[in-house]
């Protein structure tokens, strides 16, 4: 690994170290109060769902994310990575053309800048990260038997499906998207989480493709701030589903909380700078 690229790493840790509440809890909050006050016209129409407040919110929130596997990206982790980022493109595309395999649905707001056909520029940072942290939650908290593939897998694609479980309901309440059959489930269909599932099958692999190994778990054990990502998907939508009264999404997020928690990842107070660490 060049220097360079070392230094560049160390910055990126110190930036996210001495600002980890700032980004993992401020940005959230304050994304939750800026989503809710644009969904019941509290904004002017210039401000509500700002497309670049959304990107740069979201870029923000997810630099924990980056700095973490950052040191672990080689050739094979860019190609597979690279990969589901394409997948999100193409499955997205797909579903909002043809209606499979989520449910036929549109997006009401645009999540910054939108490629013909409906899909948002933006979309493998929406989606990847959340793969990211549904996988590094796994092997956290599966322990010695995270080095078995049988278990991380399904770990990780029932994490992300608890993503989703806490996600669409929220997003719907505040008019992000919205899907042409009114579901049970807080208005979403039950088709849509056979898409997740899908899809959550398709990123666990990648994403295992990409970053397994040793080398992983040693960062993950230098980096206290590695889960940030889920604790401010957590607030941000957990806050969102509070405020509108959904309240199994409002569960699942306390959940997520509960599992950071008992993994030690919402303790502050930890200033220690990880080193880098790459296969």
């Amino acid at each position: 690994m060049s220097p360079d690229r070392r230094a560049l790493e160390a910055r990126l840790d110190r930036l996210v170290t001495d600002n980890r509440v700032t980004i993992a809890v401020v940005f959230p909050l304050v994304g939750a109060a800026l989503m809710l006050a644009s969904a019941w016209g509290w904004l002017p129409p210039a401000l509500a769902f700002q497309p670049l407040l959304l990107v740069v919110g979201a870029l923000v929130m997810r630099l924990p994310v980056v700095a973490t596997i950052a040191p672990l990206l080689n050739r094979r982790a860019v190609a597979a990575l690279g990969a589901l980022g394409g997948y999100a493109y193409l499955i997205e595309f797909v579903g909002v053309r043809t209606g499979w395999p989520y449910g036929r649905f549109v997006y009401e707001v645009a999540l910054g800048p939108m490629l013909p056909g409906g899909v948002p520029v933006g979309l493998p940072l929406f989606f990847v990260p959340l793969v990211i942290d549904a996988y590094l939650l796994s092997v956290l908290a599966l322990g010695p038997r995270s080095h078995l593939a049988r278990y991380r897998l399904p770990a990780t694609v029932a994490v992300v499906l608890a993503v989703d479980l806490a996600l669409d309901p929220a997003a719907v309440a505040v008019g992000l998207w919205s899907y042409a059959e009114t579901g049970v489930y807080y208005g979403v269909p039950l088709s849509n989480y056979a898409g997740w599932l899908l899809s959550a099958t398709v990123g666990a692999v990648l994403v295992d493709l990409a970053l397994s190994g040793e080398a992983l778990r040693a960062r993950l054990a230098a980096c206290p701030f590695a889960l940030d990502d889920l604790l401010s998907f957590a607030l941000l939508w957990g806050a969102v589903a509070l405020a509108t009264g959904r309240w199994i999404p409002v569960l699942v997020v306390g959940g997520f909380g509960v599992a950071l928690a008992r993994l030690g990842r919402l303790d502050f107070r930890a200033t220690e700078r990880p080193g880098a660490i790459s296969e």
